[in-house]
């Protein structure tokens, strides 16, 4: 093989652009689906007493997705190839869906109970995707620490919404 083949074959290009072009669409998705105050369905909930007002999803998140897709490239650009990181990107692109399959069962299917087994199941995903990323960069890692805080306190949110309605 010569090196112009090995080094087109291990370009971090193809991943990163699917990283990136993936993570905007999620978070496009997702914003579709969930209409906040605007839903009548969502503003009739009773909410929990620390429930942020939407202007905070909306200016927390993309920092969120923005800090998923910077941890994601650096594993990639670390790792040298994608084979050394599948795992890594199974668990980020895997937790991509089931992070936008929240979305569109809570607001667009309006179950919360289902949305609740989906962010408990988000969650464990997102811990497993923070140790396969740290296997290749501790920042990479680091950088999904707000993200895991945030979906715990989502899940808090979304708890609450089905005890007390």
């Amino acid at each position: 093989m010569t090196e112009t083949e090995h080094s087109s074959k291990n370009s971090p290009w193809p991943i990163i652009l699917a990283v990136i072009v993936l993570t905007v669409a999620v978070a496009a998705l997702g914003g579709l689906v969930s209409g906040g105050s605007q839903d009548p369905w969502y503003a009739a909930l009773d909410k929990a007493p620390y429930n942020p007002p939407d202007r905070a999803f909306a200016i927390v998140w993309p920092i969120l997705y923005t800090l998923m897709a910077f941890g994601a490239i650096i594993v990639r650009l670390k790792a040298k190839s994608f084979a050394r990181a599948s795992a890594a990107f199974g668990l980020f692109f895997t937790q991509l869906a089931v992070n936008l399959s929240w979305s569109w069962v809570f607001f667009g299917f309006q179950s919360p109970l289902i949305a609740l087994i989906i962010i408990a199941i988000l969650l464990l995903l997102i811990v497993l995707m923070i140790r396969a990323f740290n296997r290749h960069s501790i920042i990479a890692g680091i950088l999904q620490v707000p993200y895991l805080a945030w979906v715990c306190f989502a899940a808090y949110l979304n708890t609450y919404i089905v005890i007390a309605n």
